[in-house]
């Protein structure tokens, strides 16, 4: 119990970056690179790892080359058996932030989210570093009305999404009414066109290594609509009250409400918090695209020739109940921030999600630390931190030498991929990645004088 305690301890309070290390602001960038030693399930790699950073203005892009030699010289070939693999060297590019007027990203996407998240929550395309991903997010809000969209890789037929909203009593006379003035309606679809997305069961031959499916619902697609209306606007306070409707095409279909509120403390305290009660019809999953959907899509297990697969579960699942979902993100002195999330429904007693993050971004400390973590189909407490084929790990801790030199220890519980004769990825394998490394970081700066 103890050993569980400081382990959830340390999660919630190591940082966690959505790239190598904290992003340059605008107008700076990093010149960064690494060398070290990978234990990979138990067998050493000597790696070589290249990973630059640049932003100006409202532009932003980052590389990601990692090259993995074996005790025997050759190079770790997994990484660059893709056509997407060369293209994920561009680890992305991007214009302005989610919730900008304007916002584009190309390349890996971390946690994708179309509106609430009722349909799609924390989307991650490259859980594997040795599947990584390009897709894209294209956002444009023009006021009165606007849209998100999501595609997850251009390397493959992938998953799709698209929310249109409006405000529409902006475009009449009672624009400036409180409350419904501003009150948003929005519509989405999202489909999987990926060729695995509906198989349910098949037949695999082990001699030619090749799998054939025998029931196949093809493309899974579902529908929603969404009302959000906020009901407190301040400097200091936002207060936002919201109702979603999903439908999955041929199965069932879910509801949710919800608050979000925004406590804005002048830049020393700031608060998000979100409560959500969730309303499940049968052979219903919310939020189905989620941050685990690229591993859960379909998976076979070469050994037995069973499939698992998202959409059988959609099919064999029952009446799940009705459940709560809850998120938290603390900002204290803009420098150091902690985001938790939480889903439990009252019927299943393996519908925990769990997401945990942070970032500290203190000037002047000679000390790195960072994770993140993902666990889903939770069963009690004493299971939200066994690492297994539902979890997701990534930690780096480290110490500053001198100013652009980090030595660290990086520990990495991901997936690798498990391929056909066909080279199609058919099974995902939970994978350990031990690092000692020695990075350097050189901070740059752009178009100042």
């Amino acid at each position: 119990m103890k050993r569980k305690f400081i382990f959830l301890f340390l999660i919630s309070f190591i940082v966690t970056v959505k790239a190598q290390f904290i992003p340059p602001n605008p107008n700076e960038g990093i010149l960064a690179g690494g060398l070290g030693v990978t234990w990979i399930n138990g067998q050493p790699f000597y790696s070589f790892h290249l990973f630059p950073e640049v932003a100006f203005a409202n532009f932003g892009f980052g590389l990601d080359l990692k090259l993995e030699y074996g005790a025997n010289g050759k190079i770790r070939t997994e990484n660059f058996n893709e056509f997407s693999d060369y293209l994920s060297i561009i680890r992305y590019v991007r214009y302005g932030h989610k919730k900008d007027p304007f916002y584009a990203r190309l390349g890996g996407l971390d946690y994708a989210t179309l509106g609430h998240g009722s349909i799609m929550y924390l989307y991650n395309n490259s859980l594997s570093y040795d599947t990584r991903k390009v897709g894209l997010e294209f956002d444009a809000d023009f006021g009165n009305f606007g849209f998100e969209s999501v595609y997850g890789s251009f390397g493959e037929a992938s998953l799709a999404g698209l929310r249109g909203y409006a405000r529409p009593l902006q475009f009449t006379e009672y624009s400036d009414v409180p409350v419904i003035g501003i009150m948003e309606v929005g519509v989405s679809l999202v489909s999987d066109f990926n060729e695995k997305a509906g198989v349910v069961s098949g037949s695999y031959d082990s001699v030619s290594a090749k799998f054939t499916p025998t029931v196949d619902e093809e493309t899974v697609t579902i529908i929603g609509l969404d009302l959000g209306l906020p009901l407190v606007r301040s400097k200091i306070f936002d207060l936002d009250l919201y109702f979603d409707f999903a439908k999955i095409i041929g199965f069932g279909s879910g509801a949710a409400m919800g608050f979000m509120a925004d406590f804005k403390g002048l830049g020393l305290l700031d608060i998000k918090a979100r409560l959500e009660r969730r309303f499940n019809g049968d052979n219903y999953i919310p939020s189905y695209f989620n941050s685990f959907y690229e591993i859960e899509r379909f998976n076979l297990n070469t050994n037995t020739g069973d499939v698992t697969s998202k959409i059988q579960r959609l099919k064999a699942v029952g009446s799940v109940g009705n459940g709560y979902y809850g998120e938290l993100l603390v900002s204290l002195l803009n420098t150091f921030h902690v985001y938790g999330s939480y889903q439990r429904l009252d019927n299943n007693p393996q519908s925990g999600i769990l997401h945990l993050s942070s970032e500290i971004a203190l000037a002047g400390i000679p000390y790195v630390a960072r994770a993140g973590y993902d666990k889903i189909n939770i069963k009690n407490e004493s299971d939200l931190f066994k690492l297994d084929d539902r979890s997701y790990l990534y930690a780096e801790f480290g110490y500053k030498p001198m100013a652009y030199i980090i030595v660290s220890m990086v520990y990495h519980w991901t997936f690798t991929p498990i391929r056909d004769a066909d080279d199609n990825v058919i099974e995902y394998k939970t994978q350990k990645k031990v690092e000692p490394r020695i990075s350097f970081v050189y901070p740059i700066d752009i178009g100042r004088r």
